[in-house]
């Protein structure tokens, strides 16, 4: 769909987001969004860690193994199962939310459900094996999909008067 085209109502006629309003979030907003959520996660899971294992956790973190069936709960089950439950509960994490932006259906505009959030969440791994290429590629890609998002058929918009760094793209939804 060309640059400026009207949204057109998606398929069965519901109504879309009015494109004038929302804009695709970039590259560095996103990346924004990762780090305040990477930041919550850590402040959240190492004080239990600690709390569970002691110092000596760090001497097994460090050799790349986990120190037990509670680290493999709290540092990946949890965490997965948090922003998969805030994509479907919120449309965002809590870094997203605080770059007003939300995960969306590509095509639709509607909210995730629990299926296309696992997509997307398990997408990440697809994303960061090649050196990361499948989370840069939002950098290039002209609707600011990663990997991810193409995997799970999602978006990541924000309203257009959100500004953090420059104006972003605004958004059409497919009606394939």
């Amino acid at each position: 769909m060309p640059a400026g085209a009207p949204v057109r109502p998606a398929s069965g006629g519901a109504a879309r987001p009015d494109d004038a309003s929302l804009a695709y979030a970039g590259f560095w907003v996103r990346v924004v969004a990762a780090v305040i959520d990477t930041v919550a996660i850590v402040c959240v899971t190492l004080p239990v860690l600690l709390a569970i294992y002691g110092p000596s956790y760090f001497d097994v973190a460090t050799a790349g193994g986990a120190a037990g069936a509670a680290d493999l709960l709290i540092s990946w089950v949890a965490p997965a199962v948090a922003v998969v439950g805030f994509w479907v509960w919120r449309q965002a994490t809590p870094g997203k939310s605080a770059v007003s932006a939300r995960v969306v259906d590509a095509r639709s505009g509607r909210p995730i459900g629990l299926r296309q959030a696992c997509v997307r969440y398990l997408g990440y791994f697809v994303s960061t094996i090649p050196f990361g290429l499948g989370l840069l590629w939002v950098a290039f890609d002209p609707r600011k999909q990663g990997w991810h998002d193409k995997l799970a058929g999602t978006v990541v918009v924000r309203p257009r008067s959100a500004t953090l760094l420059r104006a972003p793209a605004p958004v059409h939804f497919d009606d394939a």
